[in-house]
Parts: C-alpha cells; sequence; structure tokens
C-alpha cells in the first residue's frame, strides 16, 4: 500500500509538496521544515515522517486528502 502514496507523492505538484514540506508541526520550534523525512502508510493515510529543520526533532505530517 506504501507504494501508492508514494507514487501520488512523486505525482503531487512540485510547489503544493514544497507546502506540505514547510507547513509541520513540532512540540520545540511550533512551525517548521520537515527534512530528512521517509513517506509511510497510517491509518490516516499518507504519512512523512523525518526530522525539524530547525532543531532536529523527530516530527511527522499527515498529507491531507490521500486515503488508503
Amino acid at each position: 500500500m506504501a507504494k501508492k502514496f508514494i507514487k501520488y507523492w512523486h505525482k503531487m505538484d512540485e510547489k503544493e509538496k514544497q507546502k506540505i514540506l514547510k507547513n509541520v508541526f513540532c512540540s520545540n520550534c511550533f512551525v517548521t521544515e520537515i527534512v530528512d523525512y521517509t513517506i509511510g502508510e497510517e491509518n490516516c493515510g499518507l504519512v512523512l515522517k523525518g526530522k525539524c529543520k530547525t532543531c532536529g526533532k523527530d516530527v511527522a505530517r499527515v498529507v491531507e486528502g490521500v486515503r488508503k
């Protein structure tokens, strides 16, 4: 199933991807950018898991509108 999400992510418009990558919550820095991320699957759908660009803490971002 994760392959479906990876394909979706790679087909997504680059501007949209950048909006998502730069709008991630970090409990230390609040709104931040996600770096060194992987694309995964959770019950809620597509999830990006990576590090906060500012402090390096683990962060995650659900990509809305992409379901199983």
